[in-house]
């Protein structure tokens, strides 16, 4: 019975041994350095679709218009997520890989640099004259003398003492080691690295980021109520229905509780730019308050100027600003008198001048049409294009360029629509432009193509008038929320000073043996060994031996 038994457990363990053994093969190639080299190369090449393709994270629009262009190829890009490339599976596939190998790579190593730190210096090797640094001679004193000179000059090395019994050559000897500190330095580059590592999947865990586009009071001025209230609405980080464009990480739910709450305003938008259009430096006046400070006037707001990679800091978010543009100032006047006025901003199209395009729609008023549908049918639309310094061109000169991205001579022009804008038809349209559906089917019918510079208008066949009254320019805003940051930047400096350590530090050895010679003298025997490089050392070694024999300094060569 107990020799079933026997066999039974040998033949499970059997069993259990040929499960393992390609588990543990896996994991020693996993971990090893040429596997996480491997993986390197892989996440970078990976990466490069998404430099070369539109990305939906980045703007989706750009990606559904990539797809209607490119047919067939486009769709085999959608489903190999070649437009959602880092956020993939292959790509997550690729990045947790590279992830376990690291760790895996630096904990065993760490372990290492820990033991090694701790070891004390090694016996005397029996030969010291084998060394890559030797010297002997004889001191005209006692041995005990002689040991305690060696025992008072390293103080500050770690050692051990041997006495002849425990020596390798016989004699009494001590075995000194230096540069600790470098083991220190690679403890804490490593253990930095693995915490960089954690913090950085966290941060991606749990931050997010939200674009807004706020439009300022610079630019042309305009007495309009409509005007002041566009220009004068502060961005609350309370919900993420807030925020034009969001994206997060897979543990932030979108609830308003897990955000700061704080509001700013941007007051002004300043622009510089040099003669050729080239910008310079870009600024914003923001006023903010958090907590209860909300609550008091905006007047009474904290004041900052945020510029171009100086953020605004609130509550443990950064507040960027990422860009700017212009939004135009429409004004549609009805024949029985009552006007609308809009401030919407349009998209920069050449990023250089700011030739921008958009659209803007109007509802009429009540009073005008009390049937609803005969309401719709009378919206009016606009779309087309603004220049901040128009400069006209084409063949008959009515052809809208922008020369300058300043707002020195601003202009539209524009096509204006009559009928059902789609106001209220309960699908989400582009701010953009007008939807094609609605244009092509002739529910909205083209009533004039214009031209307008400031303060010009155009009166339509039913005494309806478009003016355009300026324009506003708008700053676009990133909020970034990541609670890791902190811990990032600790563990980078970690990383560095810990780099810095290992490097500077050198790790050297020295070995000194003593025999008593029975008259009064003692033979000393000197041997060095450089775990590192030999930089400096040998003048160290060279040095300690001359003060231990007592001889005189070496002179100087003349030549």
């Amino acid at each position: 019975m107990s020799s079933a038994g026997t066999r039974q457990g040998s033949s499970a363990g059997s069993v259990w041994h040929k499960i393992m053994r390609p588990i543990r093969s896996a994991w020693r190639w996993l971990t090893s350095m040429r596997t996480a080299l491997i993986l390197l190369f892989l996440l970078a090449f990976a990466a490069v679709p998404g430099a070369l393709l539109p990305q939906r994270s980045l703007n989706e629009s750009n990606v559904i218009e990539y797809i209607e262009n490119n047919g067939r190829t486009a769709e085999i890009f959608d489903q190999l997520q070649l437009f959602d490339v880092f956020s993939s599976v292959w790509f997550t596939a690729i990045y947790a890989l590279l992830f376990i190998s690291l760790i895996g790579c630096i904990l065993p190593r760490t372990v290492d640099h820990w033991k090694a730190m701790r070891t004390p210096p090694a016996r005397a090797p029996k030969n010291l004259s084998r060394l890559p640094m030797f010297d002997e001679g004889t001191v005209e004193k006692p041995l005990d003398d002689v040991l305690e000179d060696v025992n008072s000059r390293l103080k500050r090395w770690h050692r051990t003492d041997s006495t002849p019994a425990d020596d390798r050559g016989g004699a009494h000897s001590v075995a000194a080691e230096r540069g600790y500190l470098r083991e220190f330095g690679n403890l804490v580059f490593h253990l930095g690295l693995v915490f960089l590592l954690l913090t950085v999947a966290l941060g991606r865990l749990v931050y997010y980021e939200g674009q807004v586009i706020i439009t300022t009071a610079t630019g042309t001025e305009i007495d309009d109520p409509a005007v002041e209230q566009a220009t004068s609405q502060p961005f609350c980080n309370t919900a993420v229905a807030n925020f034009d464009s969001f994206r997060h990480g897979n543990l932030f739910d979108g609830s308003g509780d897990l955000m700061n709450v704080y509001c700013f305003l941007p007051e002004t938008f300043i622009g510089d730019y040099l003669p050729n259009g080239q910008a310079e430096m870009f600024n914003s006046t923001v006023r903010f308050a958090e907590g209860e400070d909300i609550r008091k006037p905006v007047e009474e707001w904290e004041v900052q100027e945020v510029r171009v990679n100086e953020p605004l800091r609130i509550s443990g978010d950064r507040v960027y600003l990422q860009g700017h543009g212009f939004s135009p100032v429409m004004r549609v006047t009805w024949p029985n008198g009552e006007s609308r006025t809009q401030v919407m901003q349009f998209r920069p199209d050449d990023v250089t001048f700011f030739l921008s395009s958009g659209a803007m729609r109007f509802d009429p008023p009540a009073g005008m049409y009390p049937d609803l549908f005969e309401r719709r049918q009378n919206q009016i639309a606009l779309e087309g294009l603004f220049a901040p310094t128009a400069e006209w061109s084409g063949d008959n000169g009515e052809l809208l360029q922008s020369s300058y991205p300043a707002m020195n001579d601003p202009a539209v022009a524009i096509d204006i629509y009559r009928g059902d804008a789609g106001l209220d038809s309960g699908t989400s349209q582009s701010i953009w432009s007008l939807d094609p559906v609605l244009t092509h089917s002739g529910e909205l019918e083209k009533q004039e193509r214009v031209n307008l510079s400031e303060g010009e208008s155009v009166e339509l066949d039913d005494g309806t008038t478009v003016e355009f009254l300026g324009a506003k320019e708008f700053a676009n805003f990133q909020v970034s929320h990541d609670p890791t940051q902190n811990w990032v930047l600790v563990s980078t400096i970690a990383m560095m000073g810990g780099l810095v350590i290992s490097l500077a530090v050198k790790r050297r050895r020295l070995w000194v043996r003593s025999w008593d010679n029975g008259d009064g003298t003692t033979r000393v025997e000197f041997g060095g060994l450089a775990r590192t490089d030999r930089a400096g050392w040998g003048d160290e070694f060279d040095t300690f031996v001359r003060e231990v024999l007592g001889r005189p300094e070496p002179e100087d060569d003349e030549n």
